[in-house]
């Protein structure tokens, strides 16, 4: 098939497109790089430097699929410039969609997030639970997702969303690298690079096993892995929505743990008060995907995780990719 990957240049997007390219499909990436890096759009796939908002020309070039992950995607810069994360997030994703629908492409997969939810009433969260987003970013994914269905219904439009929470590892030469850095595991294994001094542990009084907040890690081969089932399992007039995740996570202690083991580094902690805000448990069910599309993770271990991450690390930065 012929497809397009919007954000192809970023972490997530670039292992997709990387897995497409393996697949045997043809692959064009629309990046505008402003939180991608050109030098992780996998060989063999076409790279078109340019917003999602100038997709028509690709897509009138002709194109069988979108997989859509061109978004911003901090919490905290969507609290402070919530009118960039809706114009970029929604509007952006409106324009697609019509473009989409101008050059009679009838497929999308769209990278949305287990943010959409915000605060769950129970864990581990499935998709029938209330979608209460409780900042901009997930505010602008949740309306994305009501605009995917609201064009399945008026053009018979095919639409996938997949929500998920902390994506980690890495894949070949593919692996995390942002300016701005807000996951955990990414954060500690920076401090056994010798690139910050120690990391902080917001809070170790929550209801949970060891005190520590417990969070749902996913990892990116199996994230990838699941877009490309979605993609296969997209129906003309439907908007499905499926949920990814651990369906049990992990406390920030035991990610500091494993990451102390795989490093070998001591991994100096800061323990300081809880955030505002932050839930004691934040994990997603992916029993519907699984038994609907038949997905299954492969790489459930947390030290499998974090050893790809960490092998990751190691590379040269020429050979690093996102």
């Amino acid at each position: 098939m012929k497809l397009l990957v919007t954000g192809g240049a970023g972490y997530v997007g670039s292992v997709v497109a990387a897995q497409l390219v393996e697949e045997g499909h043809e692959v064009t990436v629309l990046d505008d790089l402003s939180t991608g890096h050109e030098d992780a759009v996998p060989d063999g796939a076409r790279f078109v430097r340019g917003s999602i908002t100038d997709a028509g020309g690709v897509l009138r070039d002709g194109v069988d699929a979108v997989l859509h992950f061109a978004a911003r995607s901090l919490v905290g810069e969507s609290v402070e410039k919530p009118g960039l994360y809706w114009s970029h997030n929604l509007g952006g994703t409106l324009a697609l969609l019509e473009a989409m629908r101008q050059a009679g492409v009838g497929r999308i997969v769209f990278s949305s997030t287990a943010a959409t939810y915000g605060e769950p009433e129970r864990t581990p969260i499935q998709e029938t639970d209330p979608t209460r987003p409780g900042n901009p970013y997930g505010a602008s994914k949740l309306a994305v997702d009501t605009a995917l269905t609201a064009f399945a219904g008026l053009y018979g439009l095919a639409a996938v969303s997949l929500r998920y929470f902390n994506v980690a590892g890495a894949y070949g030469r593919y692996r995390e690298r942002h300016a701005v850095e807000t996951h955990l595991i990414p954060n500690v294994l920076k401090v056994a690079l010798g690139e910050r001094e120690s990391v902080s542990v917001f809070g170790t009084d929550y209801p949970t096993p060891d005190g520590t907040c417990v969070r749902d890690y996913i990892h990116v081969a199996d994230l990838a892995r699941a877009h490309l089932l979605a993609l296969d399992a997209c129906a003309e007039g439907v908007h499905r929505i499926y949920n990814l995740g651990s369906g049990s996570g992990f406390s920030v202690k035991e990610v500091l743990d494993v990451c102390r083991e795989v490093t070998g580094h001591p991994i100096p902690a800061e323990v300081g008060p809880r955030r505002p805000g932050d839930p004691a448990v934040l994990v997603a069910s992916s029993e519907k995907i699984k038994r609907e599309l038949g997905w299954k993770p492969d790489h459930t271990a947390l030290h499998t995780i974090v050893a790809d991450a960490w092998a990751g690390c190691q590379k040269p930065e020429s050979e690093r990719g996102l």
